[in-house]
């Protein structure tokens, strides 16, 4: 049963074309954010603020998003001072991908 409801919290994850953009960028962070002052953009992930910006949209709207795909297990956060960094999870991707490949 958990594993059905983490298949759904993945296909609802990748259900959103800004969800994917997010996953897309943190494919390679220092390409697609400016340096922070807090926090590696690598090792750390990247403020929630800047993904915000990048979407163009508002930051309660943008941790929504974010929030749905760290319960899929695609995303980590990482809580540095008051700011939340996100980076993607490469071994729940790869694993995802392999998934859909057996399909």
């Amino acid at each position: 049963m958990a594993s059905e409801q983490n298949t759904l919290a993945v296909f609802r994850a990748l259900a959103s074309a800004r969800r994917l953009a997010i996953l897309d960028w943190l494919r390679d962070p220092t390409e697609h954010f400016p340096p922070q002052s807090d926090g590696d953009l690598v090792r750390d992930g990247v403020c929630g603020l800047l993904i915000a910006e990048k979407l163009g949209v508002s930051q309660p709207t943008a941790s929504e998003h974010l929030k749905i795909l760290v319960q899929a297990g695609l995303l980590r956060g990482k809580r540095i001072r008051q700011w939340t960094f996100y980076r993607r999870d490469e071994t729940a991707l790869t694993q995802l991908k392999q998934g859909l490949r057996d399909l």
